[in-house]
């Protein structure tokens, strides 16, 4: 049987996961319509090849190390921020306090995004280290993570996002 982290699926996943990572670490380069556009591009991909990655076992119990710190973290949520600048917020539709709120639930592009490069960060960093058994559980980590959280992110993002790149196309 091949090894799950060595497989075509896994090669892929990294891939999408780095594309996207370079893209946010970026940010600063880029204007807003072309990060846009870009993103309207990868978090589908991201989304695609992580879900078709197949179940596996966990070789370790110990807790990964996280190579995303706080402070970096806080710096590429106000990258993102400045970028989106008046598009940042939208409202959300699946956040679990909707059902209890009178009123509409905003969330924000940047600490969704930064949410996700946090954890795809980590993953790629982990994974760069070549080390069969802690890919294989950065990988295990990483999927139960989109299924738990940042793939929710994901998909709202999106459709935020999709918003801003047509809203602007029709406006134009």
């Amino acid at each position: 049987m091949e090894e799950i982290v060595f497989s075509k699926y896994t090669i892929d996943f990294t891939r999408a996961a780095l594309e996207f990572c370079v893209f946010v670490e970026k940010v600063k380069e880029s204007d807003k319509k072309t990060f846009v556009d870009n993103m309207t591009k990868v978090l589908p991909l991201l989304y695609l090849k992580v879900s078709i990655i197949p179940d596996i076992p966990q070789y370790y119990e110990s807790i990964l190390e996280s190579k995303v710190s706080e402070s970096f973290y806080t710096q590429v949520e106000n990258n993102l921020s400045e970028l989106m600048g008046n598009d940042n917020l939208f409202l959300e539709t699946f956040h679990p306090d909707i059902k209890l709120s009178e009123f509409p639930v905003a969330a924000k592009i940047s600490e969704n995004l930064a949410d996700i490069y946090q954890d795809l960060g980590n993953y790629i960093a982990i994974f760069k280290n070549g080390q069969k058994e802690t890919m294989n559980d950065a990988l295990t980590v990483c999927i139960e993570n989109f299924k738990k959280y940042w793939g929710q992110r994901l998909v709202n993002t999106l459709r935020a996002l999709h918003d801003i790149k047509y809203k602007s196309e029709i406006e134009e």
